[in-house]
């Protein structure tokens, strides 16, 4: 059996997703998975970025991380998406990556490659549940196979009990409300344990 190539494609303003996508990375290397962490590409202007300090650091940090392209689809057997809600929704950046890929799709190469998310949001009911259900809508147009937490683990419920893909408010000085940590560390694990069961 090979190992896994899983890509944890994210999209963050200020932090959140990202730090959940290095998470998910490091469950998943220690499943023995190869994987590459790439961000979307950020569509908004420079005034916004600067108007807000959070985002101009956090764009800074991340200067080096490479922005994700159709060949990370292509490489990967698995993929975990993470993105903030946007009025129930996943971001426009992360919804122009997944409408860049109509010619993967025309060709059958997103059939079968197994895929999770996750999503953050600024309060409990901010529409973390429709902004993952949506993303899982356009997974399906693609053929791939989601893996959802579920109730799997004890972590999920710990983490607020999202059986769709972990969710986390985040409060305005960007801190992170539940501890989700061990509960994206089950979400990768599982999303590996079924792409190995797809590759016997």
């Amino acid at each position: 059996m090979g190992q896994v190539k899983l890509a944890c494609i994210y999209y963050s303003s200020t932090g959140t997703n990202y730090q959940m996508a290095k998470w998910a990375e490091e469950a998943a290397r220690e499943e023995d998975a190869e994987v590459r962490v790439v961000k979307v590409k950020e569509l908004a202007p420079e005034e916004a970025i600067r108007s807000n300090p959070s985002w101009q650091t956090h764009t800074e940090e991340t200067a080096d991380v490479k922005e994700a392209t159709s060949d990370d689809i292509i490489w990967a057997d698995a993929i975990i998406f993470s993105t903030p809600t946007r009025f129930g929704i996943m971001s426009s950046q992360m919804k122009q990556f997944i409408d860049q890929q109509g010619g993967l799709w025309a060709k059958g190469q997103t059939m079968n490659k197994v895929v999770s998310a996750m999503t953050a949001a600024q309060n409990d009911n901010g529409g973390q549940e429709a902004t993952i259900l949506s993303f899982y809508t356009a997974m399906m147009h693609w053929g791939a196979i989601i893996v959802a937490p579920g109730y799997t683990d004890s972590s999920i419920i710990e983490a607020g009990g999202n059986p769709y893909g972990v969710s986390v408010t985040v409060d305005q000085d960007g801190s992170m409300q539940e501890n989700v940590e061990a509960a994206v560390k089950h979400q990768a694990r599982r999303v590996i344990h079924v792409a190995k069961k797809m590759m016997d």
